[in-house]
């Protein structure tokens, strides 16, 4: 867990008495853990989504497809955000930092989408591994260090709104994405391709996607140790996801479902895909043959309503997860303790969950039922983490990225002129284990700096 704590001298009492032992940071320490617990609550969602039939016997959208399709990737997003802040001081990067801050952020950023292209080539179920998709939204996000909390904000709602508009208009003029998993092989035969699709037009378009960064940066900057500010995130999200769901509806069943079939021979589709992208959502983006398809709401089809629900649904459970963190009831204390225990060791290594989740599903271990190998997987996550928690304290995936992370770091600051007389550093951030890092993604800490998790989820 990533403590963020200014180091202070302890002086002395009276008469040479030692001095006091330090208060220890309780609500610190709680304010993470509810990070990574949100993390962890992502994470098995996105294992419930993988494992189990999105679709039942009459062809509807099954609970798992329901509760964690689109969404579970989106948190994991938005708390990557939050992770880049931690990993940046809580506050904008002085621009004497920026050599170093932008070294350790991008070299993480590099060996995601590494770590990602590597899954995406022994992938044959999931074509929408995110990490290389993540890897870019990344490297995008890097300039929102520099901002002051506004401004990322202004961007943010910029990308939820207007972006989806301008990718609406842009997508006929751009190549057909193969919507194959990005590869090695791929980036080698045609890195353009590849890399427009990373970015525009396959299963997680970087203007979406962008837009969770910035609110979880934004998210970040704020003092999350405040039960107040807890019981904000849960509010307003809960009320941002239902304000997006009840437009979207009201939109679609009013007007928009009328022009959408209108226009549905012009779309490319055929009617059962028409079907299917209106009951279980897209592969990143909508038909661009009428404007009213913007009034969807379904899992990543990034539209407004997509990206707004997603988002509020995001920020609740962020915050009920903090606001757990502050319950003091007797008898209620030691269970909301221990679940949120169980769900922050999962979320502080979701790098390395992820990767084992999508190596087991493609190899021939696999032989459950989907109900069966979904409860196998659930508790070989719990189990595993719990005892990496009380030993290593940190999964190999994250230890390898943040080692990277903390070499670049500290090459670009040995490489950077500093100024003569220097402002007085920024408080520290020391870093217990387990430590709480922003998927969304996968926390994974630097040692002075602890860098930003990142995402893999769908």
């Amino acid at each position: 867990m990533t403590q963020l704590a200014a180091q202070e001298p302890v002086s002395a009492g009276p008469a040479g008495t030692p001095p006091p032992p330090p208060a220890k940071p309780a609500r610190k320490r709680a304010r993470l853990v509810g990070v990574d617990a949100a993390r962890g609550v992502s994470l098995l969602g996105m294992i419930t989504l993988h494992a189990l039939y999105e679709a039942d016997a009459a062809g509807r959208p099954t609970w798992s497809d329901l509760a964690f399709s689109g969404k579970a990737a989106a948190a994991f997003a938005l708390l990557a955000g939050v992770g880049i802040t931690f990993a940046t001081g809580r506050r904008p990067v002085r621009r004497a930092d920026a050599g170093p801050t932008v070294a350790m952020l991008a070299v993480r950023a590099l060996a995601i989408g590494t770590i990602g292209l590597f899954l995406s080539g022994s992938d044959t179920v999931l074509n929408s591994v995110i990490l290389p998709y993540l890897a870019v939204v990344f490297l995008l996000a890097i300039p929102l260090v520099f901002l002051p909390a506004w401004a990322v904000a202004v961007i943010g709602v910029a990308l939820a709104t207007a972006g989806p508009a301008a990718n609406h208009v842009l997508l006929p003029h751009l190549p057909d994405p193969s919507l194959a998993n990005p590869t090695f092989a791929r980036l080698a035969d045609d890195p353009v391709g590849m890399l427009t699709e990373l970015s525009l037009t396959g299963f997680y378009p970087s203007p979406a996607w962008l837009a969770y960064m910035c609110a979880g940066i934004v998210i970040g900057r704020l003092n999350l140790a405040k039960v107040q500010v807890a019981a904000v995130l849960l509010a307003g999200g809960t009320v941002l996801a239902v304000a997006a769901a009840a437009a979207s509806s009201f939109l679609l069943h009013r007007y928009g479902l009328a022009h959408i079939w209108a226009a549905q021979p012009a779309s490319g589709l055929s009617v059962a895909q028409t079907d299917e992208l209106l009951a279980f959502g897209g592969n990143g983006y909508t038909p661009s043959s009428t404007w009213w398809w913007l009034t969807i709401d379904t899992p990543h089809t990034s539209t407004q309503f997509d990206i707004l629900g997603t988002t509020g649904i995001a920020v609740a459970v962020l915050g009920l997860m903090l606001l757990l963190g502050h319950v003091n009831v007797r008898g209620l204390r030691r269970l909301t303790t221990a679940v949120l225990g169980l769900l922050a060791a999962a979320g502080s290594m979701t790098l390395t969950f992820y990767a084992a989740h999508v190596m087991f599903i493609n190899s021939d271990y696999d032989t459950y039922s989907a109900t069966v190998g979904w409860l196998v997987q659930l508790i070989a996550v719990v189990l595993i983490a719990i005892a990496v928690r009380y030993t290593t304290g940190r999964g190999p995936l994250e230890a390898v990225v943040v080692a990277l992370a903390t070499r670049a770091r500290r090459l670009a600051a040995a490489a950077s002129p500093r100024p003569a007389a220097q402002a007085p550093a920024q408080p520290a951030i020391a870093t217990a284990r387990p430590e709480a890092a922003g998927a969304g993604v996968p926390s994974v800490a630097a040692t002075a700096t602890p860098a930003a998790s990142t995402t893999p989820l769908r």
